[in-house]
């Protein structure tokens, strides 16, 4: 009898320091993020496309700092000087590209987080000259903040984060079936937790391990 299986693609990611791990790939904007006194005017950008890890470094720098965390299309209803009154990251911001009031938002929250000596943390994929920002003085400020970079992870990285995410479902799983995963997966950390939920749901419906034949067939079904 066939077995229709249920995946919940949708995992709650571990964003603590412990759950960080460090590669080539990584490892300049993690030194980079655990010394803002060093930050060339108090400000840094940290840059990479989706799923190359700059959410959790985001949340790491939060934890180690005291910095609160803004998705910059929030900012036009925020409480800009209290979010000025310590560390703060502001996400995404090349979404507020068409967004006057946010973008004015902003270029007052970067001009009193830095007069209080707090460090100023911007994220978004693109370099902050690839923003396309309307507002001149908030352009010109972005444009001159340093930037820090996140590349796609590596296979070390990925092998890493896989072990990670098998051992915290205490999944099973054959050591032939993380090299064949990294082979074929996206390079984004987001999609690793999908898989591996996708595959520990599979097994345990099976009642068997994880296996190659078992990840070929994930990888097909819901990931190709």
């Amino acid at each position: 009898m066939n077995t229709q299986l249920a995946f919940d693609l949708q995992t709650r990611p571990a964003l603590g320091r412990e759950d960080f791990f460090v590669s080539p790939t990584n490892a300049l904007a993690v030194a980079t993020l655990a010394a803002p006194e060093t930050w060339p005017n108090g400000k840094m950008a940290l840059i990479g496309q989706k799923g190359a890890g700059k959410t959790h470094l985001a949340h790491v720098f939060a934890a180690e700092t005291g910095a609160s965390i803004i998705a910059a299309t929030t900012l036009k209803t925020a409480d800009i000087a209290a979010l000025a009154d310590h560390p703060i990251v502001v996400e995404n911001v090349a979404d507020i590209a068409a967004d006057q009031a946010a973008q004015t938002a902003l270029f007052h929250l970067h001009n009193l987080v830095l007069a209080n000596g707090a460090p100023l943390l911007v994220t978004d994929r693109l370099a902050p000259n690839r923003w396309a920002l309307s507002l001149p003085d908030l352009a010109s400020r972005m444009v001159g903040t340093a930037v820090t970079k996140l590349d796609p992870p590596d296979d070390s990285l990925l092998s890493a984060v896989l072990l990670k995410l098998f051992a915290d479902r205490q999944s099973p799983v054959d050591p032939s079936v993380i090299p064949y995963l990294v082979s074929r997966m996206e390079r984004d950390l987001g999609h690793a937790g999908n898989l591996v939920s996708a595959l520990d749901r599979a097994a345990l419906a099976r009642k068997k391990a994880v296996t190659r034949p078992l990840a070929a067939e994930i990888l097909d079904a819901y990931f190709a």
